[in-house]
């Protein structure tokens, strides 16, 4: 129902841990408002834009297809529906296939650490953010973000971790670019 990874790991992990439904409904909602704020950056790129227009992508975007478009659309200074369409299509489809893949085939890997596959999704992340980075405010949101995930998945879970993250870090971000004087 939701196209978000970090919710898909997060839930996955706590259904795991025999969390209840409602709980995990909202820790991922929680971990998904972070998209409210993509959504904030993204519209003044999408100003004046048709409604339905704008509501159909607004279900593709995820964490990457927020760095790339954000990316593309600062690099030419303008709004690009072909390259917004490209990106989500780019990130989307493989993600879609690969979970499909995933369900099915889930099993053939009895260990996916010993392949070093637990290290792919937060490998992904790091190299997305890297390119995000562009003044104190987001620098400021992305140490928090990774000094909070890796302190509470070493205190708690994992999956805890991601979602303390996900909710408390660009909270850090916006926090830091208000106190700085800046729009984050």
């Amino acid at each position: 129902l939701v196209m978000a990874g970090a919710s898909q790991f997060a839930a996955v992990g706590l259904a795991a841990q025999g969390v209840a439904a409602p709980v995990i409904v909202l820790l991922t909602g929680l971990l998904n408002a972070r998209h409210f704020l993509y959504s904030a950056a993204l519209a003044p790129w999408f100003a004046g834009r048709p409604v339905a227009e704008r509501a159909a992508a607004a279900h593709v975007v995820t964490d990457e297809s927020f760095a790339l478009v954000s990316a593309h659309f600062t690099r030419i200074g303008t709004f690009d529906l072909r390259g917004y369409w490209t990106a989500a299509a780019f990130v989307s489809l493989p993600w879609i296939a690969a979970s499909a893949i995933g369900v099915v085939g889930a099993q053939a890997i009895p260990d996916p650490a010993s392949l070093g596959l637990d290290i792919v999704f937060p490998a992904a992340m790091a190299g997305l953010l890297v390119g995000l980075i562009a003044g104190p405010a987001a620098a400021a949101a992305a140490l928090a973000g990774g000094v909070i995930a890796v302190a509470v998945s070493l205190l708690a879970t994992p999956t805890l971790g991601v979602v303390a993250a996900g909710v408390v870090a660009p909270a850090i971000g916006l926090a830091v670019g208000r106190a700085r004087g800046v729009a984050a």
